[in-house]
């Protein structure tokens, strides 16, 4: 979905190359957290935290909060993420950054567990580029519309729920399968 989103700087573009870095910007969408609360949350070690929030740091996606001190006395030093990621276009050209959605999102569903989809579809459809730019485009509307009104929702304290949506094109061998 492009839209008019800003290409993504290369840099940006690995930073949101990872499984990990993608689920710490979810963490702390709404919420700001330590490395060992980021840590506790992704079942890593702190340091691996760390090298992670660093590179989110660097590339803008995320930004310390005010330090706080910690149920111990120590003082902490939280994340929250900057919402870049969501104006950016990561392009079509390398799929690291949507093969890191895809492993993202399936290590969120683990961590769900049973019950926790709320619908999914497995779909093929034959578009032509102005169908499918017309088909990003509605969506990225409906998505933008969604987001753009949610903090009422979380302010009611709504479920939450997290998705994906890929469209890709498929392969000659794939089309060879139905003949």
């Amino acid at each position: 979905m492009t839209g008019d989103r800003t290409p993504a700087a290369a840099a940006q573009a690995k930073a949101l190359a990872s499984p990990i870095r993608l689920r710490i910007l979810r963490l702390c969408l709404h919420d700001a957290l330590t490395n060992q609360q980021l840590a506790d949350r992704l079942g890593c070690d702190p340091s691996t935290a760390h090298y992670h929030a660093r590179i989110l740091l660097d590339a803008g996606f995320l930004e310390r909060t005010e330090p706080r001190r910690g149920p111990n006395g120590a003082l902490e030093k939280p994340h929250r993420s900057t919402g870049l990621s969501w104006t950016l276009d990561l392009g079509t050209e390398d799929p690291e950054p949507t093969l890191a959605m895809v492993d993202a999102v399936r290590a969120e569903l683990a961590d769900s567990g049973p019950g926790s989809v709320a619908s999914s579809s497995r779909f093929v459809l034959h578009l032509d580029d102005a169908r499918l730019d017309e088909l990003l485009r509605r969506i990225q509307e409906i998505l933008d519309e969604y987001t753009a009104t949610d903090n009422a929702r979380r302010a009611e304290d709504q479920p939450r729920l997290g998705g994906l949506l890929v469209l890709h094109r498929l392969t000659d061998a794939d089309r060879a399968e139905r003949t």
